[in-house]
């Protein structure tokens, strides 16, 4: 069996003494959108922090292709091509949009190549290089934000809350580009709250409750089970 892309195995993580995960087993497949779903607080987005070394892990395993990161430092893990969008974009909001992507290119050394290929997903942002980014839009920052992560050629992309506060015709457009990825064999893990949007995009669905895994299941079977969407989510 292949190595999965991405694989987190028992872990338990804080903030200072607070417990946030309990044991929380995933694993990510190569080529493919995995959704975490749950309600406020379950600990999606402490799942994607734990991943980046950005809280503290105190038992478990995380690995990458098979290689274990559990201890890298926080500025090392990306240059395992682990991308990450964090909730609420995180731009330098005083830097211009080619500035954001510099900071993206230099992370693993890329060049013009990659930012082309980056700004032919996101053509809007050609037209704003010189643009400083706090004066974007709410759905052109996020563009942003996803060019910069792309901008060190990841193959396992996380991505927290992509579509929020976005009107549709954005929303639309994040969906789109976040597809395109996937076709392009990135591996991604998407936190969203918007059920539609993460139904329509994720290949497998993970149920996060109280910091703990509880159930993966294919998108089609949570599509055709609204009451685990009740149970878990609040929604259905």
């Amino acid at each position: 069996m292949a190595e999965a892309a991405l694989a987190l195995s028992g872990v338990d993580a804080f903030y200072g003494n607070v417990q946030a995960l309990h044991g929380l087993s995933l694993s990510l497949e190569r080529g493919e959108v995995l959704c975490l779903l749950g309600r406020n607080g379950a600990g999606k987005t402490t799942a994607l922090k734990a991943i980046m070394g950005l809280v503290a892990v105190r038992a478990g395993a995380i690995g990458k292709d098979g290689r274990d990161i559990t201890r890298l430092p926080a500025h090392e893990i990306p240059k395992t091509g682990i991308g990450y969008v964090p909730q609420g974009r995180r731009l330098f909001s005083e830097l211009t949009v080619a500035e954001n992507l510099e900071i993206g290119l230099m992370t693993r050394k890329k060049g013009e190549e990659t930012r082309a290929a980056v700004l032919d997903l996101f053509p809007v942002l050609r037209e704003r290089l010189s643009q400083r980014s706090g004066t974007l839009s709410g759905g052109e920052q996020q563009m942003l934000a996803m060019a910069r992560a792309l901008c060190l050629e990841p193959d396992v992309l996380l991505l927290d809350e992509p579509t929020e506060g976005l009107m549709p015709s954005m929303i639309e457009r994040i969906r789109e580009a976040v597809s395109g990825l996937r076709d392009r064999g990135v591996s991604i893990v998407l936190v969203e709250q918007r059920v539609e949007a993460a139904l329509s995009l994720a290949d497998r669905v993970a149920f996060i409750e109280n910091g703990r895994n509880r159930e993966t299941l294919a998108a089609a079977a949570v599509r055709a089970d609204p009451e685990r969407l009740r149970r878990y989510v609040g929604v259905g």
